[in-house]
């Protein structure tokens, strides 16, 4: 490993210090070297020690949500209060009623968002993340966009309440995070996908441990993300979301590293693999023992599904072995490009129902 400058470990001590968090004293970047290796920890004294059990593991996942931190930027407080919820439009779309709302996330900052709610309810509710597209919302809501992408229409006809939020600057919604204080746009989104959160559980239908979240390309990430950082989330659908740092592009973040997402990336990690604090096999780990599926085509070209299994390969005996629940890891890789096709989107919402209806 090779040392790090002296004011990058200060702000990783001044964060985990804040965050309650043991670090260990030696200034190493990154700290864990070796992203797809889940059975260690450091002590606060830099000595490693093995993984045995669901304490000691808490240890580490602690450790990879503050290196998330340290590339995203800090996790604000939650608010205090219940989210304020506007309806702006209201239309009858046969099973569910499809709401145009916004909801507050932060003082003076409110979030766009379809709120599809069906006639007859399950008692479950799926935050919906849309991608990379101008229609932002819209697409996922089955308002515009491409048929394979509107899962929350198709969710809310299963009798899932589903949100449908605009992500930072898609859609209606235009928001600056960096003026804001942000370091990211990425935590930006998980600070309002967690208020999203917070509208889902504050509806009278939805039961506390009947809530998931689904997403695509851009949304696949951020689905993943919000997950890490919110434990009332119980099930996961990442579509086309990742693929381990190596094997994305070859090894060129410069896709992660623009203001669109973390651009710490390429300020204080050179868009390189081996400086990055955190990866995506630990995120995986960390989301266990909930539950995730995975739709990892054979041809996306945007994220390697070699790399993919890389990180599955890696997170699944945690799945496995500190928590006895090898069924809820789950990656499916269809023969097609970077979409979602039909017959995974049937298993992916049957995984939801499973995971979410039984609860």
């Amino acid at each position: 490993m090779s040392t790090c400058p002296q004011s990058s470990f200060t702000r990783r001590q001044i964060l985990l210090s804040a965050l309650a968090i043991p670090w260990p004293s030696a200034a190493f970047e990154p700290l864990y070297s070796d992203h797809n290796d889940l059975f260690y920890y450091l002590t606060d004294k830099g000595e490693r020690r093995a993984v045995r059990s669901r304490r000691d593991f808490e240890i580490r996942r602690r450790h990879i949500l503050a290196a998330m931190q340290e590339v995203m930027g800090p996790l604000p407080s939650a608010p205090p209060t219940k989210p304020r919820l506007e309806t702006r439009a209201q239309s009858d779309e046969g099973s569910y009623w499809r709401r145009q709302v916004r909801f507050e996330a932060e003082p003076d900052d409110w979030v766009p968002a379809w709120l599809l709610v069906p006639k007859k309810p399950n008692g479950a509710a799926v935050l919906c993340l849309h991608q990379t597209t101008k229609f932002g919302k819209d697409e996922p809501a089955g308002v515009s966009g491409k048929s394979n992408l509107h899962y929350a229409r198709e969710l809310a006809e299963r009798g899932f309440i589903t949100l449908a939020p605009d992500y930072p600057n898609f859609g209606e919604y235009r928001f600056d995070p960096y003026s804001r204080g942000y370091a990211s746009a990425t935590m930006k989104g998980i600070v309002n996908h967690r208020r999203g959160v917070d509208v889902l559980l504050n509806l009278g239908p939805v039961k506390p441990r009947r809530l998931g979240v689904c997403g695509h390309s851009l949304g696949g990430h951020n689905s993943l993300f919000v997950a890490a950082f919110d434990t009332r989330i119980q099930a996961v659908v990442t579509s086309c979301g990742f693929t381990a740092f190596p094997k994305y592009y070859g090894g060129d973040l410069t896709g992660w590293s623009h203001r669109g997402y973390m651009p710490r990336i390429a300020e204080r990690y050179s868009k390189s693999p081996a400086k990055m604090p955190f990866d995506f096999p630990e995120i995986l780990a960390i989301i266990a023992p909930r539950a995730i599926f995975i739709n990892a085509p054979t041809q996306d070209s945007n994220f390697d599904r070699d790399g993919v299994e890389d990180c599955v390969r890696a997170a699944r005996p945690v799945f496995e072995r500190l928590y006895n629940r090898p069924d809820a890891l789950v990656v499916e890789h269809p023969e097609t490009g970077h979409d979602f096709p039909p017959a995974v989107r049937e298993r992916a919402y049957r995984f939801l129902e499973r995971f979410l209806l039984s609860r």
